[in-house]
């Protein structure tokens, strides 16, 4: 299989699976346990760990860009009024919360550096210094 095609399926892939972890969050985020946002904790937990796995399983920047974008398109397209004029997250603290960790989560996963590439640091083995004879 070509490379261009297999990368081609795993962002199709990457943006499926951003696509179903942003439609579950989305309509979780609002469950609450008393004043604890459950939904919203477990739900960022779950994008993040999402992002960050495609991320470092894949060594490829595009496939958290994908799921990334699956999964931020889930979350603005069910944000809207449905067709019963019902809203899936509203405009309120925990809402507005939602929108931005996730953004905020996508963010920071896809522009964290790359550390296979950083440059490796080597030290020069330290050599006792030579002393003269008096001869």
């Amino acid at each position: 299989m070509p490379n261009w095609l297999s990368r081609t399926l795993s962002w199709i892939a990457a943006a499926l699976v951003g696509v179903v972890y942003g439609t579950a969050g989305t309509i979780a985020h609002s469950l609450m346990w008393g004043p604890i946002p459950i939904g919203l904790i477990v739900g960022g937990i779950a994008c993040a760990a999402l992002l960050v796995a495609v991320r470092t399983l894949t060594h490829d920047r595009g496939a958290a860009v994908a799921t990334a974008i699956g999964m931020i398109g889930m979350l603005l397209i069910i944000s809207g009024p449905g067709p019963g004029g019902s809203v899936i997250v509203p405009n309120t603290p925990v809402g507005q919360i939602w929108i931005y960790l996730v953004c905020g989560i996508a963010l920071v996963v896809i522009a964290w550096p790359s550390l296979k590439r950083l440059p490796v640091q080597v030290q020069a083995p330290v050599q006792a210094p030579v002393q003269e004879n008096g001869s």
